[in-house]
């Protein structure tokens, strides 16, 4: 299969609104490459050896997704230039909004992809280990091995670590677990392996439904973890004790008119992917919504945060 791969330029505040976009176009993920995140990586020590140079443009971010070539792709071009001229309509500043296409083979994609892919430890326990790489298990660690594919998500973002920080406290042994927005499968696999004993995951993606698949296969959770293709809370079944929804802040808006009627007494929502500019809007609505924040959690700009239903 061939992909289009689209990267625009933009600024801070206007990410998210980037991501939103792609994400209704269709594609499953996005690529930020955020030069202060770049440079405080560098600053922090987490990388043992690094010979990326400091960024000194730490304005323009750099936001990339994916779309299948095929007979909707000029369209949705289209539609996502047009959209990308109007956010100065909304108030954001689109930064120079410089559009890029070009065309990958997947397999291209893949193997390029793997020389920025290692093992990573997140949080206390979770290991997350590329099938290509080798790696000696630790005392208690949980180790999950993915191959991200197309549908991206592979621990290393901030969204993404907030979540797997937050899976560590509050999954309990038996839990029931709804994913949404899977994208690779890397958070309902962390579940299962931190003892969760059903886990229903969706996406709206095909293309991500068919990735996490072969990653729950690939760490033998199938009998704890399933995959399919769904709308938010619409593609799952009976009542949770833990939801995840690592998506963006309109999306997990739109989550949380219907987050009571799937979550057990007491069960908790984590919600991630918000830009810490839209704390407020998402917070807002979740209190009128009678759920009740219990931490708020933030990296790098974006936002983690986790909501009880409380009692009845």
């Amino acid at each position: 299969m061939k992909w289009a791969e689209i990267t625009v330029q933009t600024s801070h505040e206007a990410t998210e609104a980037v991501a939103n976009i792609f994400h209704e176009l269709g594609a499953s993920g996005v690529v930020i490459e955020d030069p202060e995140l770049i440079n405080s990586y560098r600053r922090s020590g987490t990388w043992e050896y690094c010979d990326i140079p400091e960024e000194e443009d730490t304005q323009t971010v750099t936001v990339t997704a994916y779309l299948p070539v095929n007979e909707e792709l000029n369209q949705k071009l289209h539609i996502f230039e047009q959209r990308i001229n109007d956010l100065t309509t909304h108030n954001l500043d689109k930064g120079s909004g410089k559009i890029q296409l070009r065309e990958i083979a997947e397999e291209d994609w893949s193997s390029s992809w793997k020389q920025f892919f290692h093992p990573l430890k997140i949080g206390e326990r979770v290991v997350i280990k590329p099938s290509w790489e080798n790696y000696q298990q630790l005392n208690d660690e949980v180790v999950v091995e993915l191959d991200p594919g197309m549908a991206f998500g592979t621990g290393n973002h901030h969204t993404t670590s907030m979540c797997i920080g937050i899976l560590e406290d509050v999954i309990q042994t038996g839990h029931v677990v709804f994913d949404i927005g899977t994208g690779s499968g890397i958070l309902a696999i962390v579940c299962a392996k931190l003892g969760a004993s059903s886990v229903q995951a969706v996406d709206i993606d095909s293309v991500a439904v068919q990735v996490a698949a072969d990653n729950i296969l690939k760490n033998k959770v199938e009998d704890i973890v399933s995959i399919k293709r769904g709308d938010l809370l619409s593609g799952v079944t009976g009542k949770a004790d833990v939801i995840i929804a690592n998506i963006i802040a309109d999306v997990i808006v739109e989550l949380i008119t219907d987050v009571s009627n799937k979550l057990n007494e007491h069960g908790l929502l984590i919600a991630s992917g918000i830009i810490s500019d839209r704390l407020t809007d998402v917070s807002t609505v979740i209190m009128d919504h009678g759920l009740t924040i219990e931490k708020v959690i933030e990296q790098g700009g974006w936002v983690a945060m986790v909501v009880s239903k409380g009692g009845e």
